[in-house]
């Protein structure tokens, strides 16, 4: 099998570089990804659930650039290879990516003299992902750096992740599936929240289904820094990618 979507220039603003002048102003990178998975069901169901959306795919590639702070194109290709190659989480509908190649270009790195890129290919063995029990559900952790961490909450149905608010990290989230309440109102598949230090935020999952949440925190995953409170939940303004 040789199907594959091809995802062409597609370019976001981000953190990513090594020097001083890049670890605090963003630039533009863009993203060339092809994708290889077995397009039959597809095409014979005629049903997005059974094929890879690309719109999905390059809301996530933005919304994880956007989010993460990355010194290294390397590592940023390894964690954008990591997402999209995790398989369906229980509440999503999407084909199974069986490979991933990734190009990244950084077109004004070198002021026009040259345009810098890399590319990586990588298959579905290779993203094996580690996965945590938590009161709520389960955490598939898809990458940690040394500045960021990426992980995917599935909430199970029933349960919650209380009130709470984080002092250190810097968290921005993004709803994968239909049926979850943030602050207790129904929040759609692809919205994301970014909230600031001391922001109390909840999630609830009043289905009969697991349904899932793309997280970035900066730093990576402090687990003294996921500290319940009592109130409000804090209104942010929620983006859609």
């Amino acid at each position: 099998m040789s199907d594959r979507i091809h995802l062409a220039n597609l370019s976001v603003d981000c953190v990513v570089g090594v020097y001083p002048h890049e670890r605090n102003a963003v630039q533009p990178l863009v993203v060339d990804v092809e994708l290889f998975f077995d397009a039959e069901h597809a095409a014979r169901s005629e049903r997005l659930r059974h094929t890879v959306d690309y719109g999905l795919v390059a809301a996530q590639i933005r919304f994880l650039l956007s989010s993460c702070r990355f010194r290294m194109l390397e590592t940023a290709a390894h964690v954008l290879c990591k997402q999209l190659l995790a398989p369906p989480a229980s509440g999503e509908a999407r084909a199974l990516v069986e490979a991933v190649r990734l190009k990244l270009t950084k077109p004004f790195a070198l002021g026009g003299q040259a345009v810098p890129s890399l590319e990586i290919e990588r298959d579905a063995a290779w993203a094996m992902l580690v996965h945590e029990k938590k009161p709520f559900g389960t955490v598939d952790v898809i990458a940690e750096t040394a500045d960021a961490g990426v992980y995917r909450l599935n909430i199970a149905p029933g349960r919650s992740i209380p009130l709470h608010e984080h002092r250190v990290m810097q968290e921005a989230e993004m709803v994968l599936t239909e049926g979850l309440l943030c602050q207790n109102r129904p929040v759609p598949a692809g919205t994301v929240h970014r909230w600031p230090l001391g922001a109390r935020h909840r999630y609830d999952n009043p289905t009969e289904e697991v349904q899932t949440i793309l997280c970035v925190d900066c730093p990576k995953f402090i687990e003294s820094d996921e500290i319940e409170v009592d109130g409000e939940p804090t209104f942010v303004q929620a983006e859609q990618q």
